[in-house]
C-alpha cells in the first residue's frame, strides 16, 4: 500500500493514512482501504481497527480539490463511487472500528470517521463538511452519518451553514465520543480496542449489526433479528466458551468462531 500503514497490536489493526502533509484522499487510496478493509474482515485474528493519520495536524484534509477544479463529470463520478465503495466497506466491517481523530478532519476526512463505529478526538482538533462552500456536497455519507448521529438540525448547521466545530462542542452534540488530550487519541483508542478484544468477537460482530439495523428496519422487525442472532450464537465455539469461562471465573479465550 502506498498511502496507508498497516500495524498489528494484538488483535488490533492500527490503519494510518499517509498522504502528507494533509493525508487527502486519491482514488488508489480510497481503492487500498477498501481492499484492506476486505482483507482484515477475512482475518479471525483482528477484533478492531484504529484509524488514525499520520502526523500532528491532520486526520485527514479530504479529498484533493485539484482533482475537481477541470469540471470533470467522469472523473468526479469516479471519486464519488471510490468514496463511496471505500467508506460503505468500513461502516460494514465485521468488528469495531475506531477513529482516532488527531487534527483536521474536513470533508471526506470526516467522513471517513463518520462510517466508523466510534470516534475519539484530540482537543484541538477541529470537524468540518464545508464541500457547499465550494459548490460540491458529501457524497461519502456524510449527509446521512452525521445526520444519524448529531440530529437534523445541526447537520444542516455544519453542512448547510458551513460551520466548523471544534472537539469540545463536537462532544457536546455527539459527533465524537471522547474528548482526549492533544497527542494521545492514539492512545485511548488502542486502549478501548484492548477493551473490545475482552468480547467475544463473534457476538461483537451480532451486536454491531443489529444497532446498525435501526438506520433502516423498523423497530419491530429489529426486535425480531435481535432474538434470532440470540439464538445463532448458540451455534458458535464462543458461546459456550464464554459461559463456561465465567462460571469458572477464567478469562476466555475467543475462538471467533
Amino acid at each position: 500500500m502506498d498511502f496507508l500503514k498497516l500495524e498489528r497490536r494484538g488483535n488490533t489493526a492500527l490503519v494510518t493514512i499517509n498522504n502528507p502533509p494533509a493525508n487527502t484522499w486519491t482514488q488508489q487510496s480510497l481503492g487500498e482501504l477498501e481492499t484492506l478493509v476486505s482483507e482484515l474482515n477475512n482475518d479471525r485474528d483482528v477484533y478492531a481497527l484504529v484509524l488514525t493519520g499520520e502526523g500532528e495536524k491532520f486526520f485527514s484534509a479530504g479529498a484533493d480539490l485539484k482533482l475537481f477544479a477541470s469540471g470533470d463529470k467522469g472523473v468526479a463520478a469516479d471519486m464519488a463511487r471510490a468514496f463511496g465503495r471505500a467508506f460503505e466497506a468500513l461502516s460494514g466491517f465485521r468488528c469495531v472500528s475506531i477513529a482516532a481523530i488527531n487534527g483536521y478532519a474536513m470533508g471526506g476526512g470526516l467522513e471517513v470517521a463518520l462510517a466508523c463505529d466510534i470516534r475519539i478526538a484530540e482537543a484541538q482538533a477541529q470537524m468540518a463538511l464545508p464541500e457547499a462552500t465550494v459548490g460540491l456536497l458529501p457524497c461519502a455519507g456524510g449527509t446521512q452519518n452525521l445526520t444519524a448521529l448529531v440530529g437534523e438540525g445541526w447537520a444542516k448547521r455544519m453542512i448547510l451553514c458551513g460551520e466548523r466545530i471544534k472537539a469540545e462542542q463536537a462532544e457536546r452534540i455527539g459527533l465524537v465520543e471522547q474528548v482526549v488530550e492533544t497527542g494521545t487519541a492514539l492512545e485511548n483508542a488502542l486502549a478501548l480496542a484492548e477493551k473490545v478484544a475482552k468480547q467475544s468477537p463473534v457476538a461483537v460482530a451480532s451486536c454491531k449489526q443489529l444497532v446498525q439495523a435501526g438506520r433502516n428496519m423498523p423497530r419491530n422487525q429489529a426486535l425480531v433479528v435481535e432474538r434470532e442472532l440470540f439464538l445463532d450464537l448458540f451455534d458458535s465455539e464462543d458461546q459456550t466458551e464464554g459461559v463456561n469461562a465465567f462460571l469458572e471465573k477464567r478469562a476466555p479465550q475467543w475462538k471467533n468462531c
